[in-house]
């Protein structure tokens, strides 16, 4: 995959792939692949490109899988604002939407790739993409 990944990147967008986890790159390169096969002949380089790096917010966390689910899983119990409340990386983790859309912004990233990033935990609802391509993209996306 890292040949494909590396020919629908940019070089700054690039730079931020290679600062993800193997876990983090694989996830992603398995999100773009579903989507490809969905949506078959409407795909774009964009939308790949917005699969691959939807969760690269991730990075500021800095830490694990563990401490992931753990966190992932007490905002289940105690709500997500309750553990955004100060700067540290359980905050940055569960903030890796925004973070994630101002890291592609300041790479120069497509606008759906930027909008993506942010929107991928939201509600249907709220997504401002075009719904065929919202669905497909968190379709694809088994966390």
């Amino acid at each position: 995959d890292k040949e494909w990944v590396y020919g629908l990147l940019s070089s700054a967008e690039r730079a931020l792939w290679e600062r993800m986890s193997l876990p983090d790159q694989k996830h992603g390169a398995g999100v773009a692949r579903r989507v490809q096969q969905g949506l078959a002949d409407d795909v774009t380089n964009e939308v790949l490109i917005a699969a691959l790096l939807h969760d690269v917010g991730k990075v500021s966390a800095g830490v694990g899988v563990i401490p992931r689910t753990l966190i992932t899983a007490a905002s289940i119990i105690v709500g997500r604002e309750l553990l955004t409340r100060n700067n540290g990386w359980v905050a940055r983790y569960l903030c890796h939407d925004t973070i994630g859309a101002e890291l592609l912004s300041e790479a120069g990233s497509a606008a759906l790739v930027v909008t993506w990033a942010r929107e991928h935990h939201l509600r249907a609802s709220c997504w401002s993409l075009d719904p065929h391509l919202a669905n497909a993209l968190k379709s694809a996306d088994d966390d």
